[in-house]
């Protein structure tokens, strides 16, 4: 959940930036989109089965054109399917709105086997981080706890997921800085009552009045990646406790979350239910014969 200019363990001499590519909001990604990708969707990401089937296209197509462009690596851990489309998901969920948008300003995740510390160890003290974005010789790198980015999509009742607020400080970057005032999504009439509500509920957070992490108190960097977290993970219940701040939030991802149906309980496809790929067979006949035969 920190971000970190590192000149350690991995040197990466790439300088990324997030940009908008123009022209491509009507061309979906060309590639094949596997089956068992749609399955780890359905099964998984409640966002993804609150969408409409025209929606969930762009969202496969997005999920492809992320996996073509970012490498997702393991650190003594090994890296499968269902680790690489929840990352993809993540960067993908605060995107979405933004049809024309793409990540360039990242080139890999690496996925760690739990918490680390600033040093990038997984044993000992002080491993209290679940995830970070780079800066300097570390620019263009992500680095993930893989058992938090499950927790992300298996928790159906917190407000948290350590990739999503990961991608946000990406987001955040867009206008140059990581300061939790996201300029080029929030719009200028809105700038100053976003920093003036940060400011208040900060101070709600450290006086002991607030339901949303207290994380979120250390900096206006890290309030907008917690906030995030909370509009995307529950949506009904920051815009019943926290209006005004639900309504912002808006207005940055161009995103009315309240209004989706969010499934959150696990969509396990049966042996005998139609296969998600729409070709009009079980499950057990097309897609999942791998696990039925």
């Amino acid at each position: 959940m920190e971000v970190f200019g590192i000149g350690l363990l991995i040197v990466i001499g790439i300088i990324g930036y997030f940009q908008i590519n123009k022209g491509k909001s009507n061309q979906l990604v060309v590639g094949e989109f596997l089956p068992e990708w749609r399955i780890v969707l359905i099964e998984k990401v409640a966002f993804y089965n609150g969408l409409s089937a025209e929606d969930k296209t762009w969202f496969e197509s997005d999920i492809l054109h992320f996996l073509s462009h970012v490498r997702i690596t393991g650190i003594d851990v090994k890296v499968d399917e269902t680790d690489r489309i929840l990352v993809a998901a993540s960067a993908v969920i605060p995107i979405f709105a933004f049809k024309e948008w793409r990540y360039n300003n990242i080139t890999e995740v690496l996925l760690y086997p739990s918490s680390f510390n600033e040093k990038f160890e997984t044993a000992g003290a002080d491993r209290r981080i679940l995830g970070m974005v780079g800066e300097g010789p570390m620019n263009g790198t992500m680095i993930l706890s893989k058992p938090a980015l499950h927790q992300g999509f298996l928790n159906e009742t917190d407000k948290n997921n350590t990739a999503i607020h990961e991608f946000v400080h990406l987001i955040d970057k867009t206008d140059g800085a990581i300061d939790g005032i996201p300029e080029n999504l929030l719009g200028k009439q809105y700038v100053l009552p976003w920093v003036n509500l940060i400011g208040k509920k900060i101070e709600e957070i450290n006086k002991g009045k607030s339901d949303i992490n207290p994380y979120g108190a250390t900096s206006q960097t890290e309030f907008f990646a917690v906030a995030s977290e909370y509009f995307f993970e529950r949506p009904q219940l920051l815009k019943t406790k926290h209006p005004e701040l639900y309504e912002l939030m808006e207005h940055v991802f161009k995103n009315d979350m309240s209004a989706m149906k969010l499934a959150r309980q696990k969509n396990k496809i049966g042996r005998n239910d139609p296969c998600p790929c729409n070709k009009g067979t079980k499950f057990k006949n097309c897609c999942g014969a791998v696990h039925f035969s």
